[in-house]
């Protein structure tokens, strides 16, 4: 199968042209993605136009699917939608906390291994997608840094990310936050394979042990840190792009839009293989 592949960004990015619709449901192509995100990170297919069932049958070569538990698509329960519009996506509210930098699936024993997102309409300004490379954030650091966060633990909570939306929050809200278990992990998550990355971002709420005040200030540097220009890759959303990434080894944000928007954007995901440890 003949398409072009360019990297972009200056450590995680592959852009892919020439491949649309179902030819991208191929083992070819599969093998060709799973590679890919291991070696860039993300991988970006410009033009795809991939309907709803060519996603599917593509994220089950990839791996197990995750059953979207709500906003999920008549007839195809992989898919979510992603808008902030409540007609389209019951999620919509709590999509707001997706404009902070954050990892799907922090606060699960085994977050997810990889996203996979088709845009069926984008916003009129804003609504690009980020994505900050962990490991290399990770392999830049300072000995010292190293050293100090080698060991410690951070609790993972829909609280910490939602209070940046919400600092006022209400008795309703304190008790849907609250129905999400928190999750502790290690900040520095150690593959089989050996490589390390940051496990941060906006679930970030405590270093487990340490004061709030430095266990914030902690985390607020490291997210600076991981997020800066050399480890970041920006994504402007045109109709058609079909865009994965690792999602164990990247933080992401959406650039914020308005509500009024008609972006809309189509998502599957990939169950995790590997617990953090």
């Amino acid at each position: 199968m003949t398409f072009h592949a360019r990297a972009i960004g200056p450590t995680i990015g592959l852009e892919i042209t020439g491949i649309t619709g179902s030819d991208l449901v191929d083992r070819e192509v599969a093998d060709h993605l799973l590679e890919s995100l291991d070696r860039h990170g993300v991988v970006v297919y410009r033009d795809a136009f991939l309907d709803d069932a060519d996603l599917v049958a593509l994220t089950h070569m990839l791996g197990d699917a995750v059953i979207a538990p709500r906003g999920n698509l008549a007839g195809h329960p992989e898919v979510a939608a992603i808008s902030l519009d409540p007609a389209k996506d019951p999620l919509a509210e709590y999509r707001k906390g997706t404009f902070f930098w954050h990892l799907d699936g922090a606060q699960d024993l085994t977050p997810q291994k990889a996203t996979l997102l088709v845009a069926l309409e984008v916003a009129e300004t804003g609504g690009g997608t980020e994505f900050a490379n962990t490991f290399a954030a990770y392999e830049a650091l300072p000995d010292d840094d190293k050293d100090l966060i080698a060991g410690l633990r951070v609790r993972h909570q829909l609280a910490a990310t939602q209070r940046l939306v919400h600092p006022d929050p209400t008795p309703k809200q304190l008790a849907a936050w609250a129905s999400v278990p928190d999750r502790e992990h290690p900040l520095v998550w150690t593959r089989p394979d050996g490589r390390k990355s940051l496990l941060i971002g906006a679930t970030a709420g405590e270093i487990v042990g340490w004061s709030p005040e430095r266990g914030r200030a902690l985390l607020d540097r490291l997210l600076a840190w991981a997020t800066q220009p050399r480890f970041v890759l920006q994504h402007q959303w045109r109709p058609g792009d079909l865009v994965a990434w690792d999602n164990t080894g990247l933080l992401h944000r959406a650039q914020p839009y308005e509500a009024t928007s008609r972006r809309l954007l189509h998502r599957t995901t990939l169950a995790g293989d590997h617990a953090v440890a």
